[in-house]
């Protein structure tokens, strides 16, 4: 099965492209450039230097959140654009499970982060064994304090992964998390691929027009709209 993946959902921009579980190609880029102008032209190179075009994939997949609200609309409208048509199955991830599955095969907790801005963390909590992940905790957006009060609860050693992996870890105060390689935390489409082709093996079946964005909470500018009519009711 050749799967195309993306990831945009945070600064890293992550493109892959894979064989069943073997990646062919995969390009990450981490310049400043806005998503809008990378995706496609990593989508380019990975189907060129393989000799693959966007008519050869079997299933397209997404992070489709929680994360960049911008982001996660970019990737998002990018899978939709280029599975348009092909009646080939279109599989949104959630980031912070891709996030999890970077640091396979490491036994134990594993603890995505995100930075999600207003003193919170985009987060979910994994266990890792044997090569599988097994869900604890739902994709939520929670305090560092909440966080790190529930960890400790559960008195285990845990693996921090993701955007937020080193300010969550300054913010800890009684607990240290396990030392993970940077090269493991950032956003990686192949892990996407990954999550994709499990989730495809399981059942799932979707196409591109049910691939729905999850963003946990309104984006800023709803929130501030909300805000304003709360205020002035009349």
């Amino acid at each position: 099965m050749l799967i195309l993946a993306l990831d945009s959902t945070a600064v890293v921009a992550s493109v892959a492209l894979c064989e069943d579980d073997r990646a062919l190609a995969a390009f990450h880029l981490n310049n400043g450039n806005t998503h809008s102008e990378t995706l496609l032209p990593m989508v380019k190179a990975a189907l060129d230097t393989t000799g693959h075009s966007v008519d050869d994939i079997d299933l397209f997949a997404c992070s489709v959140g929680p994360g960049s609200f911008t982001g996660v609309r970019i990737g998002a409208a990018t899978v939709k654009g280029l599975a348009f048509g092909k009646e080939k199955p279109v599989i949104g991830v959630s980031t912070l499970e891709a996030l999890a599955t970077n640091l396979l095969p490491f036994e134990g907790l594993i603890v995505p982060v995100m930075n999600a801005r207003r003193g919170q963390v985009y987060n979910a909590v994994f266990e890792a064994k044997n090569g599988v992940l097994q869900r604890i905790t739902p994709d939520r957006a929670l305090a560092v304090t909440e966080l790190e009060a529930e960890l400790a609860a559960i008195g285990r050693p845990f693996a921090l992964c993701g955007d937020g992996a080193d300010m969550t870890a300054a913010l800890l105060v009684s607990l240290r998390p396990v030392a993970i390689s940077p090269l493991l935390t950032a956003q990686n489409a192949v892990s996407v691929a990954a999550v994709a082709r499990r989730m495809y093996e399981n059942g799932v079946r979707t196409t591109d027009a049910e691939l729905t964005p999850v963003y946990l909470r309104l984006p800023q500018a709803e929130r501030e709209r909300l805000e304003r009519e709360k205020q002035n009711p009349n």
